[in-house]
């Protein structure tokens, strides 16, 4: 999805997420563009777990089912919340940065990586 680069207002990724067992180690969900550092915002699945980057756990079993994942991006606030099925499961403060754009997928991060697969569907992007 090109051309969704943004810099101010409120921003909102929504889409229906699949990561089948096996993926570990890897990032499926990301704002890009921050400050001293290339994201403000990862989602990365550990052992079934969907985790703010390698840290807080944002969704138990994670694996083998279609869930709705929402992202709300208020840069003048500099705050992410982050919803799964429609239930609040994080917020958390920006890192800045003056361009961001929304990635999804599978990207291998620091740690081992066993089986990288993510499926995406429906996935939609909001401006206020």
């Amino acid at each position: 999805m090109a051309g969704y680069d943004y810099s101010s207002g409120v921003w909102q990724f929504e889409g229906y997420g699949y990561v089948p067992s096996g993926t570990t180690g890897v990032s499926i969900m990301q704002v890009f563009g921050a400050g001293e550092t290339a994201t403000t915002l990862m989602l990365h699945v550990y052992d079934g777990a969907l985790r703010y980057y390698d840290r807080q756990v944002v969704e138990d079993a994670i694996y083998d089912r279609w869930f709705r994942l929402n992202v709300v991006h208020d840069v003048e606030a500099s705050t992410l919340t982050v919803y799964i099925d429609g239930e609040q499961k994080l917020h958390v403060h920006g890192r800045g940065g003056n361009s961001h754009f929304f990635k999804f997928g599978v990207y291998a991060q620091n740690h081992d990586s066993s089986c990288m697969e993510s499926r995406w569907k429906d996935v939609r992007i909001f401006k206020k």
